[in-house]
């Protein structure tokens, strides 16, 4: 079945402002600057191999810049990873709504957040949100002005993590590693944790496969549903 003239459309207006950056933390107590304790790009663009090293915490093509703040979080409580267009964007301005996709969010435990690459292993998914009655997870981050909810498991050590959010858009997913992954990671130090459960950790990169059913897909002419959900890729959630 060839695209329909909506798809294409669709496809057209939103690659030249459908790129997104994870660039705000707010945290219970506080809603920090954009780029404070973030690994913030200086330019808005995706990754597109998921075997490369940038999959982490992105880079090239996209530059980041590095930070020396680290945000304190409680375990247990919900932050929220706040979403725009451009470092200069508005919460009207979250990322273009052709882009439909999954929404995620990881966790690294590290010795110092602020040094550390996030490459490799310790990587354990604490959040996600992919296709439901018509909706992905980026409407609904789109929707909420550019607002990832995530909460931090209470059962956790305490110490420093890298906290990766992560929105993929599918629009192009037709055809190997045409999947658009946006991802940052921002620094924090976890406080008030149990200690009570330890995460099976993942590798990053080697957490997705290009041919994943979830990066793989076409959400135009073969749209998820009842008889074909739509599997997020990755490692299951981790929860105490």
């Amino acid at each position: 079945m060839k695209l329909s003239n909506i798809g294409v459309t669709a496809v057209l207006a939103s690659v030249a402002s459908g790129h997104t950056i994870f660039c705000q933390l707010k945290t219970d107590a506080e809603t920090y600057p954009v780029s404070y304790a973030i690994r913030t790009p200086s330019y808005d663009g995706p990754q597109t191999d998921v075997s490369n090293s940038n999959l982490a915490c992105n880079g090239p093509p996209n530059p980041t810049m590095p930070s020396d703040k680290i945000i304190d979080v409680k375990a247990g409580e919900t932050v929220s990873a706040i979403w725009r267009h451009t470092l200069q964007s508005g919460a009207n301005d979250v990322m273009d709504p052709g882009h439909k996709g999954p929404v995620m969010a990881y966790l690294k435990k590290v010795s110092d957040a602020t040094k550390d690459s996030g490459v490799g292993d310790g990587w354990f998914k604490i959040q996600e949100e992919g296709y439901s009655n018509g909706k992905w997870g980026t409407d609904t981050v789109i929707n909420n002005g550019g607002n990832q909810q995530i909460t931090i498991p209470d059962c956790i050590e305490d110490g420093q993590y890298l906290l990766r959010a992560e929105m993929i858009a599918l629009h192009g997913a037709r055809s190997a590693n045409g999947a658009q992954l946006y991802m940052e990671c921002a620094q924090i130090n976890v406080t008030g944790g149990k200690a009570t459960k330890k995460p099976s950790t993942s590798s990053i990169p080697g957490i997705y496969k290009s041919n994943d059913p979830g990066l793989l897909i076409d959400i135009y002419s073969k749209p998820p549903g009842t008889s074909n959900p739509y599997k997020i890729p990755g490692p299951p959630v981790f929860t105490c």
